[in-house]
């Protein structure tokens, strides 16, 4: 069983900085990608960033140059730090890991962001 905890959502008034965690818990040793989507209110979930296990980063144009995503294998662990919040960040942000064995995906519960003006 697998479970991915996160942490480091809150309340962050515009032009803030957040760093948010994501850890593995339980039987997931070799992980692909690991990801950060979010999903604000009435829209889609949407991919924010995500890193490659050679540390290839892919980010979403509207977080470009203001957010950067590391992992940290050891701890099987990703981080997301954000810069500049606007209150369009707003939404809930889950991780996601790939199995590189199974190619399954993992989801985290999810934590709220929210940027006030």
């Amino acid at each position: 069983q697998v479970q991915l905890v996160e942490s480091g959502g809150g309340l962050v008034q515009a032009g803030g900085s957040l760093r948010l965690s994501c850890a593995a818990h339980g039987s997931i040793f070799d992980i692909n990608d690991m990801c950060w989507y979010r999903q604000a209110p009435g829209k889609q979930r949407e991919l924010v960033a995500a890193i490659s296990s050679g540390g290839s980063t892919t980010y979403a144009d509207y977080v470009k140059g203001r957010s950067t995503i590391s992992r940290d294998n050891a701890k099987r662990t990703v981080y997301l730090r954000m810069n500049s919040l606007k209150p369009e960040d707003t939404a809930v942000y889950y991780c996601m890991f790939r199995d590189n064995w199974s190619y399954d995906d993992y989801w985290g519960q999810g934590t709220q962001v929210t940027v006030s003006s």
